[in-house]
């Protein structure tokens, strides 16, 4: 790297979990970063929301916080890149205003539209090379055509998360094209919206109100003076086109070829590679557009990290509270508990499905294979291990749509903070895992578009190879490779006999108690 002054990059990434200001320089450093946690409200069971309103405050202020961390104005910002969770639906009115609530991509309220679109897939999957999910925009917009016909009357712009963000800072209605494609709006091919698409999903005057495509590294947009007075950021600072978190993920851990799988354990489990062309259709299998005009191979569902939230204050709250007290995560604190079950896996099964599934559509989370000696660490590794598998799941399909294996498994999110749980994903998946030296990789993949399109670097790759580091590499441990083959055979067997057998009985009891809770 030439001698020069250290440019600074902005990158604001909208997660399902957490939302986070981070600053970074050109070498890849996380310099200083602010967050607070995605509020999302729960206007009925299945429903996830975000007012998008308390958003805008919260995000202004970690901006504002970020800068006074690092010692910075607004003036020492070269460039900003938003990062956002993909699929959701977010929209404007038809003055170019704020509308509804944002829609998160874990909402589950149109999960029976989706099956049944996903029963006639054949009909779009050679346009979009898409699977259609509960959670994506023409799906939603449908269930509000269908529920909220008032609502969805006055709609007049359709955003993705991240697209909605830069929208606040700008004033500025785009779609960046990789998102859109992975929400199941675009033509893979001519990479363009296509009619064909909004006809099948019913929502064909939606199409008027899909705004511009743009390319994630290209500057579309610029901070607003209005932004700028509340935030402190310099007014005219250039706003990349951005990235989904999957595509900013994977560009963030350095995965631009087809040598590598980058998995993302977070709220959801995400695999993913890039390949030149989209792959034939598979099952499970997704394709997007990514960076470098390559295609990203997706295999993905709400089925990993995000179980742990849920479970652990159900079997330790206590200890929850005393780590708490101590000021130490309670994640620190069960590895030791986690690196000692990796010596004998036990015989309970925990299906990872709290937030969905990647199994029948209507299978839930559960626990299998408890006695009277079952322990609550056997239950918590279980759900470490469940996690596991779930990943794995995914990256069998990957590997079906391809001849070579990958030379590693480069994973971050959450679970990368765990060596235990890293030497189990490494067991488990029989591979060489690697996790990275900035565990921010939705923010790092931000950062290098951002030095990208200020031409601090010529290429995508170029600022990967300057900006990545490995931390940690974890090979399989030969015995419990087989000990987890076991176990990971019994589970998928498991899941085989309960397939189509989760449905409407389990549905309506669930119904029942829900409504009983209101009535209360």
């Amino acid at each position: 790297m030439s001698a020069q002054i250290s440019r600074k990059y902005l990158t604001l990434d909208n997660g399902g979990t957490n939302t986070k200001a981070l600053l970074f320089d050109d070498g890849g450093r996380l310099l200083a970063q602010s967050s607070f946690p995605t509020a999302w409200i729960q206007p009925a069971p299945g429903m996830r929301e975000i007012d998008v309103y308390a958003l805008r405050e919260s995000l202004f202020q970690a901006i504002r916080d970020v800068l006074g961390q690092a010692s910075l104005t607004g003036n020492d910002i070269d460039c900003i890149t938003c990062v956002g969770h993909g699929k959701g639906l977010y929209v404007l009115d038809r003055h170019g205003r704020i509308g509804r609530h944002g829609i998160m991509s874990t909402d589950n309220r149109a999960k029976d539209l989706a099956v049944s679109f996903e029963r006639r897939i054949e009909e779009i999957y050679p346009l979009s090379a898409q699977h259609v999910m509960p959670g994506q925009a023409p799906v939603l917009l449908r269930w509000l055509k269908d529920h909220e016909p008032e609502s969805y009357a006055t709609i007049g712009s359709v955003l993705s998360a991240k697209d909605f963000v830069r929208f606040l800072l700008s004033g500025d209605i785009h779609q960046e094209i990789g998102d859109a494609s992975g929400n199941n709006l675009v033509n893979l091919h001519t990479r363009n919206y296509d009619g064909r698409l909004f006809d099948f999903f019913g929502i064909q005057e939606m199409r008027d109100c899909m705004p511009d495509l743009v390319e994630s590294d290209s500057i579309v947009s610029r901070v607003s003076q209005e932004a700028a007075q509340v935030t402190g950021l310099r007014a005219m600072t250039p706003i990349t086109g951005g990235l989904f978190d999957i595509d900013a993920g994977t560009l963030g851990m350095g995965v631009l070829d087809d040598s590598k799988f980058a998995i993302i354990a977070g709220t959801w489990n995400i695999n993913v590679y890039p390949a030149a062309q989209p792959c034939a259709p598979a099952p499970g299998i997704m394709n997007s557009l990514f960076c470098n005009h390559q295609t990203l191979i997706e295999a993905s569902s709400p089925t990993s990290a995000g179980n742990l939230d849920i479970i652990l204050p159900l079997l330790i709250p206590d200890r929850i509270a005393q780590c708490k007290a101590e000021g130490i995560s309670i994640y620190a604190a069960l590895e030791e508990m986690l690196s000692s079950s990796l010596a004998s896996p036990s015989a309970v099964v925990f299906f990872p499905f709290l937030y969905g599934s990647n199994s029948d559509p209507y299978a839930t989370g559960s626990f299998l294979g408890l006695d009277s000696t079952t322990t609550r660490d056997q239950l918590i590794t279980a759900v470490y291990e469940g996690i596991a598998f779930a990943h794995r799941q995914h990256v069998e399909q990957l590997q079906a749509t391809r001849q070579s294996r990958p030379c590693a498994m480069r994973i971050s999110g959450g679970a990368s903070n765990s060596p235990a749980w890293m030497q189990l994903f490494s067991n488990i998946l029989n591979a060489s895992v690697q996790t990275l030296q900035q565990q921010e990789s939705s923010g790092l993949g931000g950062a290098i578009v951002s030095a990208t399109a200020t031409h601090r670097y010529e290429s995508l790759s170029e600022a990967a190879r300057c900006m990545v580091g490995i931390a940690h590499s974890y090979e399989p441990d030969v015995q419990a490779v087989r000990r987890y083959e076991h176990k990971y055979r019994m589970y998928r067997n498991m899941l085989s006999a309960l397939e189509g057998h989760w449905g409407s009985g389990m549905q309506t009891t669930n119904q029942h108690h829900n409504h009983e809770n209101e009535v209360q």
